[in-house]
């Protein structure tokens, strides 16, 4: 049975295909994956595309296609770069999210904490967004630490701002969701600036069968909206159930005389609903997004019509 490596094992036609293959993808387990294994893999994947058949001959599909995830998960799909760290790579998702999620929901009390907790969030955010951008199209350092300035300084407005209005209510638990209300605002900031560069150059398009025909502005907002979206949904059980929870928890007094024991609660039912909602909500969309000819830039459906008159939509990395 023949293996293509550009394809994901399970079909992404299909929501639960979809689900699969992320569940694969942000295993929080390939996070402790060396720089040895991840070269290996990688020279496995580059082997296996330059001989397939010869290559799936000698080794298991169930093993090569474990590989490709493993590859899949640090290297970047575009450009074939690895990504400067561990923390970068699409198996970090949970559990890095799990601790600042978890920081965020618990100290938000103090404006020192909610300064802190949303910088070391949209920091994190910020590299994930670069690391698992669209396209292949370098940014230049200026514009990546100016879209990194707007993008912190975005978030941090927004978390101070709507702190000093929950104070003035009577409701304190309120208060708790805060850090979720910041990190929405901050998502339609950070997600944007970070691709930058895609919404000034366009994203790469291509067609059904992988021929790359430009660049595409409309196909660069479309795919950074659709992750602005799933990333909202993501940030959503984490950080709206875990505080109600916890508000209840405390209600009814399991935390009486050990008020300690709600910060483990915590991270524990945070860490649970990352896990989870991180590979389900990526899901949501295809990877794999498209776009009909007919909404493309003049320019780009003029080259269509002229070479590819029979194709009628194109299809593009919507990112991560």
């Amino acid at each position: 049975m023949s293996i293509d490596l550009d394809k994901p094992r399970y079909d992404q036609s299909t929501y639960m295909g979809r689900a699969q293959h992320f569940l694969k993808l942000t295993n929080p387990l390939n996070v402790f994956a060396s720089d040895k294994q991840l070269d290996e893999a990688k020279k496995i994947v580059t082997e296996f595309r330059l001989d397939s058949l010869s290559y799936a001959h000698n080794k298991p599909q169930s093993r090569t296609m474990g590989t490709k995830y493993l590859y899949d998960s640090a290297f970047h799909p575009d450009t074939g770069e690895n990504n400067d760290t561990p923390l970068d790579a699409c198996s970090a998702q949970a559990p890095m999210n799990t601790i600042i999620t978890g920081c965020m929901i618990t100290f938000y009390k103090t404006t020192s904490a909610t300064v802190f907790w949303q910088w070391m969030n949209q920091t994190f955010n910020a590299v994930v967004n670069y690391t698992n951008r669209s396209g292949d199209a370098p940014l230049p350092n200026s514009q990546l630490l100016a879209s990194y300035c707007a993008a912190c300084g975005g978030a941090l407005g927004t978390a101070l701002f709507l702190n000093s209005k929950v104070k003035k209510m009577k409701n304190p638990t309120l208060g708790r969701f805060v850090p979720f209300a910041a990190v929405c605002g901050a998502n339609f900031i950070n997600i944007p600036m970070m691709r930058s560069g895609e919404l000034l150059n366009g994203t790469p398009v291509l067609t059904a069968d992988g021929q790359r025909v430009g660049e595409s502005k409309t196909a660069a907002r479309t795919g950074i909206a659709l992750v602005c979206v799933s990333r909202v949904l993501m940030a959503l059980p984490g950080m709206t159930l875990t505080p109600m929870a916890t508000a209840y928890a405390t209600r009814v007094g399991l935390f009486r005389g050990r008020q300690w024991a709600a910060v483990p609660f915590q991270l524990f039912l945070v860490g649970l609903c990352v896990t989870f909602a991180t590979p389900l909500c990526c899901a949501i969309f295809d990877q794999r997004a498209s776009l009909s000819v007919g909404s493309l830039e003049p320019e780009l459906q003029a080259f269509m019509k002229k070479n590819y008159p029979k194709e009628t939509h194109v299809y593009f990395n919507k990112g991560l």
